[in-house]
């Protein structure tokens, strides 16, 4: 139970701590040999390391079992195994938000220590805004979701793990998608900072730039697992579903792309100071955003921890406080600015970066108004309806054609240097190769609209050119030519996947045998077996196809009890080219199963495609910057 008064204890001196970083660094702004700057290092490796304290006491309830702890009562039990007790830590509503203000108070620490060629004042505004952050969610932690809450008297049992969650992927989705999520908030404290100093110029593009790089790649990460663990978790075979909170994490990630754009136009041409200003602060927002609509329960979806009207209110005027002051500070010191009236070329590389940018923005937008529209139409009309994939596809894939072209050519393109494009006959000729292969590859299906046949050809055009950017061996460019390779080698996985996926679905006895495409599969018996804390359900399946090879699968329907739920485990085996999945549910009041068996094309390439992405942000962080 010490614990749970360490844990408390290390929050409000963290808080405490907060406070007088706050105010002191904007008592020393016009001090240049204050205590406080001389030791503001100390004090921020302080903050993180009692926020780190109180972290590992929550995991140390965790690990012991504490039910003394409601936080621990609430999401773990006895029996619940060690590594689900770890990393359950951070599997709940409480423990989440410790996670990140972790985050938060190690990012400024590192932030400072690392940023010593920027100008002090730049750097205290910068801390000033970030201690404002912490300050936030240390309130809303100590007042709406103290994780170190104490019952008494102490039960005897907890009350479980989500088991949705007890998986392996919980002990790296949350954390690296965290990072991606609150590294976004140096980006925003710093624009802010340097909005006020009139510092936004291309020597600030390179300084934050790697910030800006560390958010974009955490968060593609964290959405790849994120998907990689909806696709053989849940057992629906597919592995993104426009679900609300999914589009919460990717409506950030949109908004960071073109920021990447931004800033790399800022730091070589020195121009779009106010377009970069605008994407940091929206970006942060964002994933505020994302966190109220995540903690109030106003959205329905699976992914969301709770229904708590209290801290979604917090969370909303918290997140109103901050659109505020960023709007405000902006519109205060935009003047600071130096005008550059430089004039943008149409076939300059800057003018395609911009436009790609607003394609970029166009599909934020689709997916906020998809997104939030069915929350508005409830509180206005109490009327309730969902946003599917036929609404989302409708609007982005027509836009996706002309982006995937504009990605093709702007690599070629120079920096306002000259008005030519660069190996225009290549392009052509890889243009026509694209057409050629697309028509080739549509003799294989028979009924696709139209215009994903086109965008198969954009696809296969941005694959191809990116191909010949390789051959050139560009090393200064290799960053960029991973991330559009493996943005164009995702939108043909999906495309394939999409066009070309065949499944089945039947009612099934042991002992029967279906039918499909040049297979047959058979239910030749079920097993039961006692785990730690769930009963397990085995279906063994033989699929034999014309050849006589035989394939054996062993999906699992999963009983548990702490808490009392029902989880189906899909059997899935991968080749470079195709994924066979297999999944089994219960049918209720007889004694069959439903199975459905689904042939899967290109999903391994869709994970590898995300990779590559992330490698070009990966690359860049460690990259040098240009003298």
């Amino acid at each position: 139970m010490i614990f749970n008064y360490i844990g408390n204890f290390t929050l409000f001196f963290c808080l405490l701590l907060s406070s007088i970083i706050f105010f002191t660094s904007i008592l020393s702004l016009n001090n240049k040999n204050s205590f406080f700057k001389r030791n503001l290092n100390e004090l921020l490796f302080f903050k993180f390391f009692f926020t780190l304290l109180s972290f590992f006491s929550l995991l140390i309830l965790f690990i012991n079992s504490e039910f003394s702890n409601e936080t621990v009562l609430n999401n773990s039990h006895i029996s619940k195994p060690l590594f689900y007790k770890i990393s359950g830590t951070w599997g709940n509503h409480e423990g989440s938000l410790l996670l990140w203000l972790l985050i938060l108070t190690f990012c400024a620490f590192f932030y400072f220590l690392k940023s010593k060629n920027r100008p002090l004042d730049e750097r205290l505004l910068t801390i000033m805004f970030q201690e404002l952050i912490i300050i936030g969610f240390l309130f809303f932690l100590l007042k709406a979701s103290n994780p170190f809450n104490i019952i008494f008297p102490v039960p005897n049992e907890g009350m479980g793990l989500n088991p949705i969650l007890q998986d392996p992927l919980l002990a790296i989705h949350p954390p690296i998608l965290y990072l991606g999520y609150v590294s976004t908030s140096i980006v925003f404290s710093s624009s802010l900072a340097g909005l006020m100093r009139g510092n936004i110029n291309n020597f600030w593009a390179k300084h934050i730039k790697s910030w800006v790089y560390i958010s974009w790649t955490f968060l593609t990460l964290g959405i790849l697992l994120g998907s990689i663990w909806a696709y053989y978790e849940l057992g629906w075979g597919g592995f993104w579903f426009w679900d609300p909170v999914e589009n919460i994490s990717l409506m950030p990630w949109l908004s960071l792309t073109a920021l990447v754009h931004c800033i790399l136009v800022l730091e070589k041409r020195s121009i779009l100071h106010s377009w970069t200003v605008i994407l940091s602060i929206i970006t942060f927002t964002l994933g505020i955003c994302g966190t109220f609509l995540v903690r109030s329960g106003i959205l329905n979806s699976i992914h969301t921890f709770a229904n708590d009207p209290e801290r979604g209110l917090y969370i909303l005027f918290f997140l109103f406080f901050l659109i505020f002051l960023s709007i405000l500070i902006y519109f205060i010191y935009e003047d600071k600015f130096e005008t550059n009236n430089k004039n943008l070329n149409f076939y300059s590389k800057d003018f395609s970066i911009i436009l790609n940018n607003w394609f970029v923005m166009y599909f934020l937008s689709v997916i906020l108004i998809g997104t939030i529209y069915p929350i508005f139409l409830e509180v206005l009309s109490n009327e309730k309806i969902s946003v599917g994939p036929p609404f989302f596809n409708k609007l982005i894939i027509p836009f996706l054609i002309p982006f995937l072209i504009f990605m093709s050519i702007g690599p070629n393109l120079k920096w306002i240097k000259n008005n030519k494009l660069s190996n225009k006959l290549n392009l052509i000729f890889i243009f026509i190769l694209s057409i050629v292969i697309t028509i080739f590859v549509s003799r294989f299906y028979s009924s696709v609209a139209l215009n994903i046949t086109i965008l198969l050809t954009a696809s296969f055009y941005l694959f191809f050119v990116t191909i010949k950017d390789f051959a050139k061996k560009n090393y200064k460019n290799y960053s960029q030519m991973f991330s559009h390779f493996g943005f164009s080698l995702l939108v043909l996985s999906i495309l394939m996947n999409s066009i070309f996926s065949n499944e089945v679905t039947s009612n099934m006895q042991v002992g029967d045998e279906i039918k499909f495409l040049d297979k047959k599969i058979k239910l030749q018996k079920l097993e039961n077996t006692k785990e730690a804390n769930f009963l397990k359900l085995i279906a063994h399946f033989k699929i034999e196809d014309k050849d006589k090879i035989e394939l054996f699968f062993k999906p699992e329907i999963r009983i548990y009890d702490k808490p009392e739920t029902i989880t189906s485990e899909a059997a899935i085996k991968t080749d470079i080219f195709r994924d066979r999945f297999l999944v089994i549910n219960l049918v209720k009041e007889n004694d069959y199963l439903n199975v459905r068996y689904q042939e899967k094309p290109f999903m391994v390439w869709i994970w590898i495609s995300a990779i590559l992405i992330s490698l070009g942000g990966i690359i860049n962080i460690f990259k040098k910057n240009e003298k």
